[in-house]
């Protein structure tokens, strides 16, 4: 099919209904770090309202705009309709910046100020790492196997974007449980609701009015005004030029930026694999130019392509959806709307629309990969699994602290780890999967699905590379460093040079055959020669 012979439609009817799940990722985001920054890191509204979350609209716009053109140039090239990829604040990363780079500042100085321009010199620094990435990223994609990416997606899904909703549903049932009512009727379900009313807008239009009918949203308008998006252009070079006064933060802003790009690469697998074909390359380009942007207009958070593609597809978006949401939230922002929401809408009514998107992810891995594959996705799951243990672990010991306990240990003190061990709660195990989890997942998911389909070789370099990493902190570290070998360096040593030689000294018989345990599943049938 020919460039420019395919008529595609910006706007479908199936729009409004993906328009409601992405605007509520997006304002879930929005409004837990403008919630952070004010309450965690004393930043006034007006940084808050007036800056930071101002220029995340800028940078939300920017990026539609490209992937609404690439969405119209994959249709003409592909000849069908195309979903435009879903693009935001990047979740896990989010939180990174909010507490590996912000709340250090802040908590060394006391300066919310300063705090927020390393933020924005933090975000612009690392928007180019991430726009770098464009040098690698259609190679990564080449090389690793679907299951190691996509496993990796479904471990974000599972642990951050699935449970954690789940649970704040069954924090306010009465809310929570309504709207969840109509996601599994009109999304999981599939069944057209009375007048084709989009499920996810029924969904937190229920759950809002049972909050305002118990009394638990509220109407403030305190925050309504006009925020213009002004660029920050002097605030962002001071924030620089502390980050190269402090070049220790670069060692946790390198690798955040790396699990960036990875993640932008994964999730345009995602869109690959349920039949949407965008080039990787351009799409880490556009991530990293409207993190760019974001900083330079007063917003710390990098933006990326959105997990969830497939369950936008599923809705059959088009790319109006995308356009819907970034003109709501730009408006929303310039014009102080956002803190009015945040009042409003309850958690538990946004929260089921999370909990399908997170659903969708993983139903459709499951289908877009070979079945015996899904042992990979399985093990690209669990270090996700480890980063969930540490963040609550983390959020326990802090909140004990503000329940006035005294005398606590820090996390990783000698003496709590040994109890801990004791309890059976491995925390230096969990702790050394959780850093860099995106990127451990993927290394697995790889290794695993190569050892599968018998390229062993292959699957050796995915695990000779991890050693390297793991050597100078891209995995397995909180910081980048001088190479060093330990024990997981030694591992994955061992693990890579026994896969890059066992095809040299193996018997060919071994190689042609596979011997299936007894009474294990042969989800293997299509290799040839299998004995029993």
């Amino acid at each position: 099919m020919t460039s420019g012979t395919y008529n595609y439609k910006l706007f479908a009817r199936s729009d409004f209904n993906a328009f409601w799940a992405l605007f509520t990722d997006n304002l879930v985001n929005l409004l837990i770090l403008s919630g952070v920054c004010q309450f965690v890191f004393q930043m006034p509204a007006e940084i808050v309202y007036g800056r930071i979350v101002p220029g995340a609209a800028i940078a939300i716009l920017a990026g539609v705009v490209v992937y609404t053109y690439l969405a119209k140039w994959a249709a003409n090239k592909q000849g069908k309709d195309v979903t435009a990829l879903p693009y935001g604040i990047s979740t896990p990363v989010m939180f990174v910046y909010l507490f590996g780079v912000i709340g250090p500042i802040y908590w060394a100085t006391q300066d919310p100020l300063l705090a927020w321009q390393v933020g924005i010199g933090a975000g612009f620094m690392g928007g180019i790492v991430a726009a770098l990435g464009a040098i690698v990223g259609p190679f990564l994609k080449r090389i690793t196997p679907r299951a190691g990416m996509l496993g990796t997606l479904c471990g974000i899904a599972l642990v951050f974007i699935g449970s954690v909703p789940l649970a704040e549903i069954f924090e306010n049932p009465i809310i929570g449980f309504t709207s969840l009512l109509f996601i599994l009727w009109g999304l999981i379900g599939r069944f057209r609701l009375p007048g084709n009313i989009p499920a996810g807008l029924v969904a937190i239009g229920a759950g809002t009015v049972i909050a305002i009918i118990l009394g638990e949203s509220k109407f403030d308008v305190s925050g309504i005004g006009f925020y213009p998006p002004v660029p920050y252009f002097g605030d962002m070079i001071a924030g620089i030029q502390y980050l190269f006064a402090n070049p220790e933060l670069f060692l946790v802003l390198i690798p955040v930026q790396i699990y960036n790009f990875i993640e932008t690469m994964n999730n345009v697998e995602s869109a690959e694999a349920a039949g949407d074909e965008y080039p990787v390359g351009l799409c880490q380009i556009t991530d990293g130019t409207g993190t760019m942007i974001g900083a330079l207009f007063g917003s710390p958070f990098p933006t990326t392509v959105y997990i969830g593609h497939p369950a936008y597809k599923r809705m059959g978006a088009h790319a109006g959806y995308t356009i819907g949401v970034a003109v709501v939230i730009a408006a929303a922002a310039f014009l102080g709307f956002l803190s009015f929401l945040a009042g409003l809408i309850p958690i538990a009514a946004a929260a089921p629309v999370l909990v399908f998107v997170a659903v969708s992810l993983i139903t459709n891995t499951a289908w877009a990969v070979k079945p015996m594959h899904m042992a990979a996705v399985s093990f690209a799951v669990l270090p996700h699994i480890s980063a969930f243990l540490m963040v609550k672990w983390g959020s326990l010991m802090n909140a004990l602290r503000s329940a006035g306990v005294e005398g606590l240990p820090s996390l990783g003190d000698e003496g709590l780890t040994a109890a801990l061990l004791m309890e059976g709660a491995h925390f230096e195990g969990h702790l050394a999967l959780s850093q860099g989890a995106i990127v451990t997942g993927l290394i697995w998911g790889a290794i695993v699905a190569d050892v599968i389909d018998g390229r062993f070789r292959m699957a050796g370099g995915f695990a000779i590379a991890a050693s390297v990493m793991s050597s100078i902190g891209i995995i397995h570290s909180y910081t980048m460093q001088a190479p060093q070998f330990d024990g997981i360096t030694g591992g994955y040593l061992i693990i890579g040079a026994f896969l890059y030689l066992y095809p040299l000294i193996a018997p060919k018989e071994d190689l042609e055959n596979r011997i299936i345990v007894p009474d294990e599943p042969d989800m293997m049938d299509d290799l040839p020669g299998q004995q029993a």
